[in-house]
């Protein structure tokens, strides 16, 4: 733009420049007019200026027809803060009117702004409120208000059957969770078995076998009746590997001074002094526990429909009952009841024996808790009411507790957990009145189960067993 007859340096105003109705004016030293050898009257302001009214200054001018809005290049520039305040513009020379910029529609961030009058200067007092027309008689700041684009809300019916349809399903959740835990509740058969020991920081469970005879099956040695077959130790520290380790049945203890084999205290003493025993040979308190009817096994076996067992012997056994091929294969209910009797064809004896029950319950907690079963509702109905009914747990067991204990057994068999049994010193020690017994390795033991604990051992098998195997 050049310099007119006027004498007035040139002012670049940019064709999208539309000051804000509230942009704080610079500070304006006494009588300066903003312009170098001018007339020093004040210019007209152009078409698209909406100065501030300063005191005594005449209402701004009107706003031209939408027609004279056109952007150029379908682009809006942004303004830049470094334009001439409203006051001291409004004192330069008036371009030429070929020019004049052309006007735009206000910015909505400029609308915003507008709003801060608290920041307005003292010095400049806002014109009184008119309605300044635009286009055809809309008000400007309405007409800036109307191009801002808005978020499309949901309408009130989408967002009410959405939220309706929320509770539903919580609802449905919350009364299927509500109901299963009922119903597994209710079923449970509980009975005293935990002590007053000082709580250690693990969660430990004491999962016992016991095999109720009826004089149809089982080794002549085995008296009628219930005795514990089999002793389990579930640990699952705050952090690390989990770990299930067996304790023979015959191992040797001393009740009230009296010298038995541990299988047979809960039968004599009861089930908290069996607890008892087990708590002094792991040092760990027993927080849970679960004793599985072996005569029950035949039923959740069968309910899953079969499970595999491994075994690298053939086996003709008629105390057990036990015909086996060497190799793994699907074992029904009754098969299954029978590979964790089996004793005298085992050349391992007890000791093999709990291997063999350890692998019973691993492979149907597996089975159990896989896709296939829990996502047929029929199937998982059928097992639990078979695993219900042989099955005692103590009385602070819930639905919740036993989850978690299926849980920790799982990870204790897996490929990241640690198995095993207990440390022993004679596995064939001799007491009279008791006949021959495992005499236990109390300090390595106490050492195994604190590692275990604290999830400091390292994966895999431990215990003398299978030092002797390896």
């Amino acid at each position: 733009m050049t310099q007119d007859a006027g004498g007035a340096d040139p002012r670049n105003i940019p064709p999208s420049f539309v000051p804000s109705a509230s942009r704080r004016p610079r500070a304006t030293a006494p009588g300066d007019t903003g312009a170098t050898g001018g007339t020093g009257e004040s210019a007209t302001p152009p078409p698209s200026f909406t100065p501030r009214v300063s005191r005594g200054a005449e209402t701004p001018h009107s706003i031209p027809p939408a027609a004279s809005r056109a952007r150029r290049g379908g682009s809006t520039p942004r303004t830049s803060r470094a334009a001439t305040p409203p006051d001291a513009a409004s004192s330069k020379q008036q371009p030429s009117a070929a020019a004049a910029p052309e006007s735009i529609t206000p910015r909505a961030a400029r609308t915003s702004r507008a709003s801060r009058t608290s920041r307005a200067s003292s010095a400049y007092v806002q014109p009184a409120a008119k309605p300044v027309r635009y286009g055809a008689g809309v008000p400007a700041t309405a007409t800036a208000a109307k191009a801002v684009s808005m978020p499309r809300k949901r309408g009130p019916k989408a967002l009410l059957i959405a939220g309706t349809v929320l509770l539903v399903l919580v609802a449905i959740m919350a009364l299927t969770v509500f109901g299963a835990w009922n119903w597994v509740d209710g079923r449970l058969n509980k009975t005293s078995w935990l002590t007053d020991t000082a709580d250690t920081p693990a969660s430990t469970w004491l999962i016992l076998g016991s095999d109720e005879r009826d004089g149809t099956t089982g080794d002549e040695s085995d008296v009628q009746g219930s005795r514990t077959d089999t002793i389990l130790v579930l640990t699952k520290p705050k952090s690390g590997a989990s770990s299930l380790i067996s304790i023979p049945r015959d191992s040797l203890v001393v009740v009230e001074d009296t010298y038995m084999k541990i299988n047979a205290v809960a039968e004599i003493f009861g089930s908290q002094a069996l607890v008892s025993e087990i708590e002094q040979i792991t040092g760990q308190k027993i927080d849970h526990v679960a004793q599985i009817q072996f005569g029950g096994l035949t039923q959740v076996v069968d309910a899953l429909g079969g499970i595999e067992l491994c075994y690298d012997d053939d086996v003709s056994d008629p105390y057990s009952g036990l015909e086996w091929q060497a190799g793994c294969h699907t074992a029904d209910g009754t098969t299954a009841l029978a590979f964790s009797r089996m004793r005298y064809a085992d050349a391992t004896g007890d000791f093999g024996r709990n291997a063999r029950q350890r692998q019973v319950i691993s492979a149907i907690v597996s089975k159990a808790s896989s896709g296939q079963t829990l996502t047929n509702i029929g199937t998982v109905m059928s097992v639990a009411q078979a695993g219900l009914d042989s099955i005692t747990v103590d009385e602070d067991t819930n639905p919740y507790s036993l989850l978690m204990m299926a849980l920790a057994f799982k990870g204790a068999t897996g490929d990241e957990g640690v198995s095993g049994s207990v440390y022993w010193t004679d596995p064939d020690y001799y007491v009279d009145g008791v006949g021959s017994s495992v005499l236990l390795d109390d300090a390595k033991n106490l050492e195994l189960f604190s590692q275990l604990a604290d999830g400091t051992h390292a994966a895999g098998t431990v215990g003398t067993l299978a030092e002797s195997q390896s």
